[in-house]
């Protein structure tokens, strides 16, 4: 499995190498241990414009996911996850969890996406977080509950 990071922003102090760990743990943990993913790590402003272009909605968000697969078959590209480290940084600050947790749980949430995972109804939404929550807790992390408060608000 290919996982590549591409850190392009200055302001937040990124990992490279616990994303690339964080996206393998996800991507074997829902059976695409051979799946090829990218990890793009952008600031606000950056990922503003592209969940405006994408998705229509003119504001920042944490995390976006584009799946890649070919249609025609099995392919080991999965797709390609955009992360804001500064939403990252706020998120972790107002949950008082340490940021490469926070990062974590945004590699994992957007590797779910990628695969087919939507949180956009409240018991898919649930469906997701738990298995988000069985990922990271797989890695022999402590996971604070209050990593997922209010995101089922």
């Amino acid at each position: 499995m290919a996982v590549a990071v591409a850190n392009r922003q200055r302001r937040v102090a990124v990992r490279p190498a616990r994303l690339v760990r964080a996206a393998r743990a996800a991507l074997a943990s829902v059976g695409r241990a051979g799946g090829d993913v990218e990890v793009l790590v952008l600031g606000d402003d950056a990922i503003r414009r592209l969940n405006a272009a994408w998705r229509g909605v003119r504001r920042r968000t944490d995390v976006l996911a584009f799946p890649l697969e070919v249609p025609d078959g099995p392919s080991p590209l999965v797709g390609q996850i955009v992360i804001s480290a500064d939403t990252a940084r706020r998120q972790a600050r107002r949950l008082r969890v340490p940021l490469p947790l926070e990062l974590d749980l945004l590699v994992t949430h957007g590797v779910l996406h990628l695969v087919g995972y939507d949180d956009r109804d409240p018991v898919e939404a649930e469906l997701m977080h738990a298995r988000e929550r069985q990922i990271l807790a797989s890695g022999r992390r402590r996971v604070p509950p209050r990593l997922w408060t209010g995101l089922l608000a």
